[in-house]
């Protein structure tokens, strides 16, 4: 009987079948569509009268198009009234509306160029928020979550220390897998924080990153150790302990990544220009003032070679130290020249 009621129903007409369903609104309909089930929503009375209608989607209202503005730090217009904007800040770091989140990041940038003073006390939350856009998916706020990172470390330097580990960490993300716009924000960042922070407090925040698991954030870290050494000049290396930057620098020779190495290679030679620039001021003084000085400085030179390489053998472990004479030993013939270069135009 099922089987004849079938049979009937395929011989209707389209409009009969039509006006039978009409007939069934109580239950909503399942059908199929490219062979596929799917719940279809129910169609209204006027779309079963007219079915055409049903064949036809009303548009949705568009959208207005947002655009944000990029702005440099040198264009930054100062605002109005700071004190109503520091009311408001946190709130628009906070917001659901990105839009509202881009402007409450270029307020933060405003205020930290034109009253750094007056918001020194809402840095600690406005860093964790500031990190907060970081991890946004939409690109136009972590690039202005960048920008405004970017101002924070060239306004506040050193007094951002203590809570710069995860903010570190979100930009050594972004600016190793991002969109390009992304990463070149990110890493711009990440040379202003070089660039201002105090280099005997940051090393220690960037070496536990030479161990991540991602080795493109080790790349960046290892890019950001390479630009930080340097700044601590002789007396601050010496202070830091140039024992551990050798092992921090050996650690990346063999890294995945070729960013890696080349970074470590530059440490490595700036390690090892510093060291040897430190020893015969010392060899200098410990011998004899009868001896001539054309006879002191061959052996002088000798015992410079060989007291850089006791102490990568004292330091590191074998291969470590085999991979670190191997990168210093390339150019040592170019840096006793420059050395020697320095040394002559001194006198």
């Amino acid at each position: 009987m099922a089987s004849n009621t079938l049979k009937d129903l395929n011989t209707l007409p389209v409009t009969e079948k039509m006006s039978e369903c009409k007939a069934s609104l109580a239950k909503p309909c399942v059908g199929k569509i490219n062979g596929k089930s799917e719940d279809r929503p129910l169609p209204s009375s006027a779309a079963l009268d007219h079915p055409s209608a049903v064949e036809t989607e009303i548009p949705e209202v568009e959208k207005a198009t947002v655009e944000v503005e990029y702005v440099e730090s040198e264009n930054l217009d100062n605002v109005d009234d700071p004190d109503a904007v520091l009311k408001t800040v946190l709130a628009g770091l906070d917001s659901k509306d990105w839009v509202s989140v881009c402007d409450a990041l270029n307020n933060v940038r405003r205020l930290s160029i034109f009253h750094k003073e007056a918001m020194l006390h809402l840095l600690e939350k406005v860093i964790p928020l500031v990190v907060k856009s970081l991890k946004n998916p939409r690109s136009a706020v972590c690039k202005t979550a960048c920008m405004t990172s970017a101002d924070i470390f060239s306004a506040y330097n050193n007094h951002i220390t203590d809570l710069l580990d995860s903010l570190l960490t979100q930009l050594l993300l972004k600016s190793s897998q991002d969109k390009r716009f992304v990463c070149e924000a990110a890493e711009k960042a990440l040379t202003s924080m070089t660039k201002y922070v105090s280099p005997t407090l940051l090393l220690p925040k960037l070496q536990p990153c030479l161990k991540n698991r991602n080795p493109r954030i080790r790349a960046k870290a290892s890019l950001c150790f390479s630009r930080s050494v340097p700044r601590l000049g002789v007396e601050g290396i010496k202070e830091y302990g140039i024992d551990k930057l050798v092992q921090a620098a050996a650690s990346q020779l063999t890294d995945q990544l070729p960013e890696s190495r080349e970074a470590a290679r530059t440490v490595l030679l700036e390690l090892q220009t510093v060291y040897e620039k430190a020893h015969p001021i010392t060899n200098h003084e410990t011998s004899s003032s009868s001896a001539p000085p054309e006879e002191e400085k061959a052996p002088e030179a000798e015992a410079e070679a060989i007291t850089w390489e006791m102490f990568c053998q004292s330091k590191l472990s074998a291969l470590s130290a085999q991979a670190v004479l191997r990168v210093t030993n390339v150019v040592a013939v170019t840096a006793r020249e420059g050395l020697v270069i320095a040394g002559s135009s001194q006198l």
